[in-house]
Formats: C-alpha cells, sequence, structure tokens
C-alpha cells in the first residue's frame, strides 16, 4: 500500500513520539543506530511515520513508542522527511492498538494536548529542519522538541560535545548527547512568538537530497550568514575539516 492510499484509510492522525532503528544502520560500536521519530497517522495495521532518516521500501524497522510500546514493520512507501510502516502484528495487537487509539483520538482533542508544551518544550508543527556546520556543510534533522534556550534534534550524525553548529537559523553549541540523537543550547535566547520560524528549516527540495547520507554545501545566502556567524566561536580552527576543527575542544573553551 502507498502512503496517498493509506491516507484515504480509516486511521487516526495523531502525534506520538517514540525511537526506532533500522536493519542497516550501525554505529562505529557496530551497534543498531536509534533515531527519534514522531507519528503523523496510524491505525491498527499500518502508521505514517516522520523521521530524520528514511529507510529503503522492504527495510525491517524496529520501533518503540510510550503510548504504543514495541511495533516492528517493514517499510511499505517513502514519503519526504517519513516512511509507510506495515505493521508486523499477531492476533492480539490489532484490537489493543484501536482501543488506544480511540483513546487517543477522544483525548488530543483537548486543546493543552495540541499546544503539545512540557516545561517550556514545544513541539513544532514543521518537523524537520537543517543542522549547520561551521565549514558550510548541512544535515537534515528531525526536531524533538524546542526552546526559547535550545533544541533537541535526531540526525544521521553525532557532533561531538562543545561543537558550534546552527539549528535551522538558530546559532548554538552542543550540550548533550542521547541515544537518539543531542541536544544544543543557543548562543542568545530567542523569541517564543518567532521560535518555529527561526528553528523549523528544511533544507533543499527533494531534487538535491538524491546523494543521501552526504553532507552537503551550504548555498544560500541566508546560510552564508550563518556560517560567519559560527565561526568566530572557535576562531582559527573554523577552516579546518570537521574531524580536525573538533579535535581539541578546549581551543573553543569548551572542557
Amino acid at each position: 500500500m502507498s502512503a496517498q492510499e493509506f491516507l484515504n484509510q480509516r486511521a487516526v492522525n495523531v502525534m506520538v513520539d517514540g525511537h526506532y532503528s533500522l536493519a542497516n544502520w550501525y554505529d562505529h560500536h557496530g551497534n543498531r543506530r536509534e533515531f527519534a521519530c514522531r507519528t503523523t497517522r496510524v491505525s491498527p495495521f499500518r502508521m505514517l511515520v516522520s523521521v530524520p532518516v528514511v529507510g529503503k521500501v522492504g527495510e525491517r524497522v524496529v520501533s518503540y513508542f510510550g503510548d504504543f510500546g514495541k511495533l516492528d514493520g517493514w517499510i511499505a512507501d517513502t514519503v519526504a522527511g517519513g516512511f509507510l510502516i506495515d505493521l508486523e502484528t499477531d492476533r492480539e495487537q490489532p484490537e489493543k492498538l484501536a482501543r488506544k487509539l480511540t483513546w487517543l483520538e477522544k483525548k488530543q482533542k483537548d486543546p493543552s494536548v495540541i499546544e503539545a508544551r512540557n516545561n517550556g518544550r514545544i513541539i513544532p508543527k514543521t518537523l524537520h529542519s537543517t543542522v549547520i556546520f561551521a565549514d558550510g556543510t548541512y544535515r537534515d534533522c528531525f526536531i524533538i522538541d524546542m526552546s526559547a534556550s535550545g533544541a533537541a534534534v535526531s540526525a544521521d550524525v553525532r557532533p561531538d560535545l562543545g561543537m558550534p553548529l546552527a539549528i535551522g537559523s538558530c546559532v548554538g553549541r552542543v550540550v548533550r548527547h542521547f541515544r537518539e540523537g543531542f541536544a544544543i543550547k543557543f548562543v542568545d535566547a530567542q523569541n517564543e512568538a518567532q521560535l518555529e520560524r527561526l528553528v523549523a528549516r528544511p533544507s533543499a527540495p527533494a531534487a538535491e537530497r538524491a546523494a543521501a547520507g552526504r553532507a552537503r554545501p551550504a548555498r544560500s545566502a541566508d546560510l552564508a550568514g550563518l556560517i560567519r556567524a559560527l565561526r568566530p566561536i572557535c576562531g582559527p580552527q573554523a577552516g579546518l575539516s570537521p574531524a580536525a576543527r573538533w579535535s581539541d575542544r578546549s581551543s573553543c573553551g569548551f572542557r
């Protein structure tokens, strides 16, 4: 079934945070990589998920969601920034999932749930953005949540702690790693009313994403301005390759 066909089937439009792994993605220790994700539409047999790393049709997916538990399956179709999963189910799981979806559908009518705020953290309507590095390369990323002071994202890269970078148009530093991604603290506090416009800035059109998994050079004038803003943070090291530039964190004042 295609994602377009799924949109015409009975399902619930619901946003539930989780994490997932793909059969062919491993870290440098040989462990399977995990990424953050968020559902956008779910039925007892399929779900459409927004993700930072899109696998291939037919690839196995292992996922976990706080509201649903462990859900495994295979990628049935891909869309920009996401994929459709055909769920692997037993006799009881579809019925359990249907009951949970009915409850979530009623719960999300509450405006406080739709706003999706928790201790100042905001889940944006636009789930994808761009991580921009001081050497002009950038990678697509998935926004887990954000606030006026920083953001948590998931991507196919894991920058060193202390590394200066930009998320969308907000410059900051990597302050924490976690299983599905990393957290950035902005250099300057952002205007919360403008936060989504500043942070949630996806990269180039789909035509420029043919070389998936590779770092791409920044091209627009806006990105060039961000690069100029990033370079003073680490001074002369900004011209080095990513691996060399951040090998000595003390030169950036981070320990």
